[in-house]
This record gives structure tokens, C-alpha cells and sequence, in this order.
């Protein structure tokens, strides 16, 4: 209402109490008792929209729909957006450097089957970025890797069937909203049109989603909430990625947490790998990295690759340095295109987006010498779109106001129809000041002044020494202390003129606004690829200048068995250590060092020991130099590391427990490709009923002829 967002009722009630604002009143209900009201500036709402989202609230903002001024009686209002934690788009106020995620997740079941045969389709859209993907996981192993999933990706909300139970499998801390939504929403077939219709396709083939009912109907259900709820075309999403579990290393929750991957036993970010690997520049790069991590390579030739590209990066450290000095100027062009699509950017928005692009020639021109395969595919996908980065320039001031509907965002010489407004607007003020010298010259009135105010418009001020000499063309309008205020005939007409054309100025710019805003979020996908490609090259960049600055060395990742290890570190400890870290030999093979018993006293370094082992194998698999004098490491499928005490009080799970529960699952998935890392097991019990579980699970680990993987075991019990 006007330049306030009210809200009345139950949700003023709620809202004052929520964001601490003054809860008062206006007018009666039928039965005579006030009705609660407490409202928000315009200006301020996404601050207080951050609040209450983040206390887990869903809100309907309603907008005025026509302008006030030719509306017929009440002015039309309508909910625009509903905003919740999986759809809240506003920059200012998310994680500039981890995805916000909206998933949908639901069970089909086989009729009459058992729950093997149950099968769970998962899909995650990332609104303020556009990246979707979705996934298909089987019966009770799919299951808990479904379960393992959900805890990694740590989505904002998650929308569930009312007819699935499937509350179980969300993690409980951090916990997600939970949205219910009727069962139809599910449906495989409405899914299939939703999803062929946005993505602008006839089929699904191309994107790996033939015979994936249950990944469609997750995603299709994921489309149609935000269509329902954002009010607006989703023009940055236009593209749909299939997980497959075989193309990236499996690391599950408790093994991310154990080795302190993306943030550290504080529940920061400091202190982790991730915060000591990142010397991205731009937060693209940033959330990039930490998908990375997420999920290592295994396809041994797009390792080389990266490895390749960090190696080029590492050596070239003059292209390095203005490669790293160019993405200073790149803004987060993920986001602000999604913003452009989804009609929410401002004129500073545009301006970044376009600056961001005016980079890409630089970038060209440092990659152009340099001969990685993917440092050339990635110079290759940058597009500087140079139709929209010269039509952001060309209409855009170089200093715009944060909202299109301050005024003043839009050149002079773009429009004929807004400079001849802005000509008239601006000749009022020669006006005023040649009216109020002639007022002066007329009445004899050395002091009179012409101002304006937003209550009476212009108006004429005259001390009370000269009221004598008011003329009687002069007609009184407010009596002040220190004289009076008059307006005339020729003044209120020169107001209707000028400030008529401020008003149009205004629906002009506004007009001319939307439309490049329109033409920029038409372009999206281009805009995206760009944006993927930038993310890349910062990531690899940032790779080579830990390698240099730490002193790395490339790793020899091969298809063998053979994990080999001289003078070894470990990347966090060997970097905040208050003394000299020492560096560790590792060798372990599938004939003469399978399974290495490890001792040595408390304190003496064992679990950092095991750690950087596991450590060392993922940096190499996402592509990044290790800490090491040499490397050599085998493809791994998977890493287990059961490293430390922990519990699940929640849940009513002692330590010894969780630590069995780890310990089964790793002896029911380890496979021969597999990194296995154990510390003291069975030192949660009894001593001699510990010393039959290390035994039993070494003996198994050792011999057992369907898995035998590589196995680092931590223990006392040899004693």
C-alpha cells in the first residue's frame, strides 16, 4: 500500500512478533473489535523477507497490478511471488559461496513387490543460479545413498508427497523446510509436459531421462511448485543434468565429516579443506570448488585434463597473475542472469552482468598462447554476447540507482519520447527561476521564493513584513511562522505541465527498463555457458596458485592399483601447525600392502596420518596438485573414513553404535577400488569384546575375496 508492504489480522500478529515490529491497528471488523495491522517500508522488505525466511516462514507478497491514479474504486492487488526458503533469490542475503537448494523427492512403489524394489527419484533446482539436476536410486541401498545424498547437498526445502513417509530420510541438522504437496504433483506424465515444455524440447532422450519415471516425476514436481509460486518465466532454466552415481567418487556424510572436507569438526568453514584449497576469485569459482569436492572425478581422462590445465596455470605464473587480476572485475554472473530471467534485476544488476562480460576479451587474449585441451574448450564457451553487453552500455548510465523506479537509470539520446520529457522537466527550473523574479519585480518583494513540497505542490512564500504587498491574483494556502504561502492561477499550471512530465519520465524509464531487462533474461543460456566457463577457469586458476604458493606437486593418477606417497602432509594441519610438519610415507597395493596396521601413541599423529591419505587421493581426483614430494594414486570409487567419536543423540544413537553402523556399511560397499581409513575401532566397549570386532573386521577387510580394498587401520589393540 503506497510505499509500505501491511499485513493484517493473524499475519500481523505473527510478523510483529517474528521481525519485532509495532503491532497496531486500523478500522473495525463486522463485529466491532480493530483489526491488527503492522507493516514494513518498500524499500527495506527484502532485509525483513531475509528474516523471516530464515525462520523458516513461507510469505505471499501482493503488489498493487494498475496504477492508482486510473484504477476505478479499490486498486487491484494481486499475490506476485511466494517466497520461501528453497525460492529466495536475493543476492544481498544468501551464501555467496554454497548453492541454495530446492529438492523434491518421492517413492514408487511396485505393487505388490518388496521394498527392493522401491524405487526414489530426487531433483534439485537452484533458482538463483538455474543449475538442475536429478537422480534415480533403487531399493534399500538406493535408499540410504538417497539418504547420503540429501545430507551433502543440504537443500533449503524439500517438498515431499503427502502421501510418502519420507521424513526419515532428512538429515537432522541442518534440518530443511519441509513443503507437503498433493500426491498429483508427482505425476509422471504432467511432469514429462512440464518439463519438455520449459526446457523446449520434444522428448527427454537428450537428457539422459529416458525410462527415469521416477527422476521425471521429481523434477517435473520441483518445476511445477516454482511456477506456481514465482509467478514468473523461468528463463535461466532451460537445461536438466542426470546424476549417475559412476561418474563421481562416493564419499558419504560421515566420511566428509570425519576427513573435514567442506567445513571443519567447529562446523565452519575454516579450518576445512575446502577453505584452504580455495584461492578462487569470483564466488562463481568459489561454489564451483566446492562442488568439486563434492564430487571427485573417476573417469581417469577428465582427471588428466584438469590436471593438465592446473599444470599450465602452475608454471605460466605471469598469465596466472592476469588471469587472477581480470576476475576481480567479474561480478556473480549466475546469479544476476537468473535475476534478469526472473524479472527481479535492478539497473546495477544489468550493469554488473554487463561488465562482467566486457572481460571476456581479456580473458581470450591470456588464454590464446596456452595449449591444455581444456584450457582450450574452456576459451572456446566464453561468449562475450556482445548484443547485450553493448545494449546494457549503450542504455545504462555508468552510476544507476539501485531500482529502475528511482528514476535516472536510462542515457540521454536513447529514447526521443523521454528526452523531450526530460527537456521539459528540465526547463521548469529556468522557468521557476525567471516566475520568481518577476514576482519580484511585480510586488516590490526583495525576499519572495517559489518552493515545492509534496503536500501543496509549488507554491509562493512571503515574510509577514511584506503581506501588504501580496497582490489579489494571490490566493492564500497555509499561514507559517514566519509569513504565509500563496499560490496563482499561472503557477498551478505550470505545476500540472512539469510535474506531469516527471510522472511520465518515470513510466518511461521504467518501460525502457523492463524491456532491456526482458532482452537480457531472453538470452540466459549464452549468458550461462559464459558464466560456467568463467567458474571453471577460476577454479583451475586458483588451483595452480595453491600449488604454487604451497608448493604442490602433480600427481600421476592411473588406472592401476598402486598407491604410492613420498613425504606426504597434510593440507590443513601442515598449514596452521604452530611448528614444522613432518611428511609421511604412504604404500599401499593389492598384493603385498593391502591392509597396514598403524600404531604409535596417543597423540602422535596417526588419525592426522590417515587423514591426509584420504585427502591427498580426493585433491588428486578432482584435478588438483597435493602436498607431497611425489604421488602416484589409483583410481579410487570410494572413500571411507570412520576417524574420530561421534553420536547421534537425536536419534538415540550412543558412539559405539554410529560406530558400528559406519563400520557395516563400509564392510557392505567397499569394493577393490575403494580407500578404506579406520581409527580404533571397537574402542567404544568392552576391551576384550573391542579387541574380537578390530580383529574380526581386519580379518575381513584382509581376506574377504569380493572387496579387499586398500585399508589403513589405526589401532591398540596389538598390544
Amino acid at each position: 500500500m503506497g510505499d509500505f508492504y501491511e499485513m493484517f489480522y493473524e499475519d500481523a500478529v505473527t510478523a510483529s512478533r517474528a521481525l519485532d515490529l509495532t503491532l497496531t491497528s486500523r478500522s473495525k471488523d463486522a463485529s466491532g473489535s480493530r483489526i491488527p495491522m503492522c507493516g514494513l517500508p518498500h524499500h527495506a522488505a527484502d532485509g525483513y523477507l531475509a528474516r523471516l525466511v530464515e525462520k523458516g516462514f513461507r510469505v505471499a507478497i501482493c503488489e498493487q497490478v494498475e496504477d492508482p491514479k486510473k484504477a476505478k474504486g479499490v486498486v487491484r492487488r494481486e499475490v506476485v511471488r511466494v517466497v520461501s526458503p528453497g525460492t529466495f533469490t536475493q543476492t544481498a542475503y544468501l551464501d555467496d559461496r554454497a548453492p541454495t537448494f530446492l529438492m523434491g523427492v518421492v517413492l514408487q512403489t511396485q505393487p505388490a513387490a518388496s521394498r527392493e524394489h522401491d524405487r526414489y527419484g530426487m531433483a534439485v533446482l537452484d533458482l538463483s543460479t538455474g543449475e538442475f539436476t536429478t537422480a534415480e536410486y533403487d531399493g534399500d541401498t538406493g535408499r540410504q545413498a538417497l539418504r547420503d545424498d540429501i545430507a551433502m547437498l543440504r537443500p533449503r526445502e524439500v517438498l515431499l508427497s503427502s502421501e510418502d513417509d519420507l521424513r526419515p530420510l532428512l538429515p537432522d541438522a541442518p534440518e530443511p523446510a519441509i513443503t507437503t504437496v498433493e500426491p498429483w504433483t508427482f505425476d509422471v506424465d504432467r511432469a514429462r509436459d512440464a518439463l519438455t515444455e520449459q526446457l523446449g524440447t520434444t522428448g527427454l532422450d537428450g537428457f539422459g531421462l529416458d525410462n527415469r519415471p521416477a527422476a521425471v516425476a521429481a523434477a517435473g514436481a520441483v518445476l511445477h511448485y516454482l511456477r506456481d509460486t514465482q509467478k514468473a518465466q523461468l528463463q535461466h532454466v532451460r537445461s536438466i543434468a542426470f546424476r549417475h552415481t559412476a561418474d563421481a567418487m562416493v564419499i558419504d556424510p560421515s566420511t566428509m565429516k570425519h576427513l573435514e572436507v567442506v567445513v571443519s569438526s567447529e562446523g565452519t568453514r575454516k579450518g576445512s579443506l575446502l577453505a584452504e584449497l580455495d584461492h578462487t576469485v569470483t564466488v562463481m569459482g568459489s561454489r564451483l570448488l566446492r562442488a568439486w569436492l563434492l564430487r571427485p572425478l573417476c573417469r581417469l581422462d577428465e582427471v588428466h585434463d584438469r590436471l593438465d590445465a592446473v599444470e599450465e596455470l602452475a608454471f605460466r605464473s605471469v598469465e596466472r597473475a592476469k588471469l587472477r587480476e581480470v576476475f576481480k572485475s567479474v561480478h556473480d554472473l549466475e546469479r544476476l542472469v537468473a535475476r534478469a530471467a526472473m524479472g527481479t534485476a535492478g539497473p546495477r544488476d544489468l550493469l554488473g552482468l554487463q561488465r562482467s562480460l566486457a572481460t571476456i576479451p581479456r580473458l581470450r587474449a591470456v588464454l590464446g598462447p596456452l595449449e591444455p585441451p581444456l584450457l582450450k574448450s574452456v576459451c572456446a564457451q566464453l561468449d562475450e554476447v556482445p548484443d547485450i553487453r553493448d545494449a546494457i552500455e549503450a542504455t545504462l548510465v555508468s552510476e544507476p540507482p539501485a531500482l529502475a523506479r528511482d528514476g535516472g537509470a536510462i542515457r540521454d539520446g536513447v529514447d526521443v519520447q523521454l528526452d523531450e520529457l526530460r527537456g521539459i522537466s528540465r526547463s521548469g527550473k529556468e522557468q521557476i527561476a525567471a516566475m520568481e523574479a518577476a514576482e519580484r519585480a511585480r510586488t516590490g518583494v526583495g525576499s519572495l521564493k517559489i518552493r515545492f513540497n509534496r503536500v501543496f505542490g509549488y507554491y509562493i512564500e512571503v515574510s509577514k513584513a511584506n503581506l501588504h504587498a501580496v497582490p489579489d491574483d494571490y490566493h492564500r494556502k497555509q499561514t507559517i511562522a514566519g509569513g504565509e504561502r500563496f499560490i496563482t492561477p499561472a503557477l498551478k499550471e505550470f505545476e500540472r505541465k512539469v510535474l506531469g512530465a516527471d510522472e511520465r519520465i518515470l513510466e518511461r524509464e521504467v518501460r525502457l527498463f523492463d524491456a532491456l531487462r526482458d532482452t537480457v533474461g531472453a538470452t540466459a543460456e549464452r549468458i550461462q555457458e559464459t558464466a560456467r566457463a568463467l567458474a571453471r577457469l577460476d577454479v583451475l586458476t586458483g588451483l595452480a596458485e595453491t600449488a604454487a604458493v604451497y608448493d604442490y606437486t602433480k600427481p600421476h593418477v592411473h588406472d592401476g592399483d598402486e598407491l604410492l606417497i613420498t613425504e606426504g602432509r597434510h593440507p590443513v594441519v601442515e598449514r596452521q601447525a604452530a611448528h614444522a610438519f613432518v611428511p609421511n610415507d604412504v604404500t599401499l597395493n593389492a598384493t603385498t600392502h593391502q591392509v597396514i596396521l598403524l600404531t604409535g601413541p596417543n597423540m602422535g599423529g596417526k588419525s592426522t596420518y590417515l587423514r591426509q591419505t584420504a585427502l591427498i587421493v580426493l585433491m588428486a581426483q578432482i584435478g588438483s596438485f597435493v602436498p607431497a614430494n611425489r604421488a602416484k594414486v589409483p583410481m579410487t570409487d570410494r572413500i571411507f573414513a570412520r576417524v574420530g567419536a561421534s553420536d547421534n543423540i537425536a536419534r538415540g544413537q550412543s558412539t559405539f553404535m554410529v560406530e558400528m553402523q559406519e563400520t557395516a556399511n563400509i564392510l557392505h560397499t567397499a569394493t577393490s577400488r575403494s580407500l578404506v581409513l579406520l581409527d580404533e575401532i571397537g574402542r567404544g566397549t568392552a576391551t576384550y569384546d573391542g579387541l574380537s570386532i578390530a580383529w574380526a573386521v581386519a580379518e575381513h577387510l584382509a581376506t574377504d575375496a569380493g572387496a579387499r580394498p586398500k585399508t589403513l587401520f589405526a589401532t591398540h589393540y596389538h598390544e
